[in-house]
């Protein structure tokens, strides 16, 4: 049966150069040495690479500069709730298939973890300045969440709005406040917590880095799938349902828990960078 494909939204790549790659660890590659852009500029040269130091894993390819790039996603069933989690990555990039080539055979170029924080696909130079989770945000503002025990009185006592994300009601809290107030915020209601109860209230600031954004941008998606601006580019973020990858995923590569990307051409005779996870075995719960 062929696979059926979603669209997730679209990215562009005015570098020449797409990545794919950990979203927890992006911010990271500049500190270990060469920036992400200069790795993955090599590897694109060459038709396209994975790329890999310490924790920071990524795949490299070239890709058209002057279009928007379509990304697609077939779907399979958890295991954990039996809800669609992507099972195929497909990165349309918008340049033809080399003509001597033979494209009925995928060219591989690695294999990449599933992040716990998520992945994403973007500009390799865009992707350079990524801040990540400990990051300060450019916009100076902040979200602020509390949730637990006493949350009902909490909100009595302070207010604040349930945040719905994936389709159900989140924590209650505040958006886009400016950091200050943010701080304040969530002091405020962790004294008023301690004074009154010890514990059984969690409160957290998410300042508005790209790593919050991205994450931000998919409450609402189904596969929790998200695009906002990085770099002066449109990047497309992927968070994963933590109990989903803890099934299936947890360990990532020291678990051997990898999957293969590849290269391949579609229909039209242009090159797609796939990345192909295959599906759970519900039978084999069953022997």
């Amino acid at each position: 049966m062929p696979e059926t494909f979603v669209d997730l939204g679209t990215v562009n790549a005015p570098s020449g150069v797409l990545v794919l790659g950990m979203a927890g660890w992006i911010d990271y590659w500049r500190e270990l040495g060469q920036p992400l852009s200069e790795r993955a500029r090599t590897a694109a040269s060459s038709g396209g690479a994975h790329l890999r130091e310490w924790l920071c894993e990524a795949v490299a390819v070239p890709a058209a500069a002057d279009r928007s790039l379509k990304v697609r996603a077939s779907t399979s069933l958890s295991p954990f709730d039996e809800e669609p989690t992507i099972a195929t990555l497909e990165i349309s990039l918008g340049l033809p298939w080399p003509g001597a080539a033979d494209r009925s055979v995928p060219v591989r170029l690695g294999d990449l973890p599933v992040d716990r924080c998520g992945m994403v696909i973007g500009d390799a130079v865009g992707l350079d300045t990524w801040t990540g989770m400990d990051g300060d945000p450019a916009d100076g503002l902040a979200d602020v969440f509390y949730w637990g025990l006493y949350a009902d009185d909490a909100h009595a006592q302070f207010g604040g709005e349930r945040i719905a994300r994936y389709g159900a009601d989140g924590p209650q809290g505040w958006l886009d406040l400016p950091l200050t107030e943010a701080a304040a915020r969530a002091a405020e209601l962790t004294a008023w917590c301690d004074r009154l109860h010890g514990k059984g209230l969690m409160v957290s600031i998410d300042k508005h880095t790209d790593f919050h954004r991205f994450r931000r941008a998919g409450w609402h998606h189904p596969l929790r799938a998200g695009a906002i601006e990085v770099g002066g580019c449109r990047v497309l973020g992927i968070e994963w349902d933590q109990g989903d990858h803890s099934m299936r995923h947890r360990g990532q590569r020291d678990a051997s828990q990898v999957y293969p990307v590849t290269l391949e051409a579609n229909e039209a005779g242009e090159m797609v960078m796939r990345w192909t996870i295959p599906p759970h075995d519900f039978d084999d719960e069953d022997e």
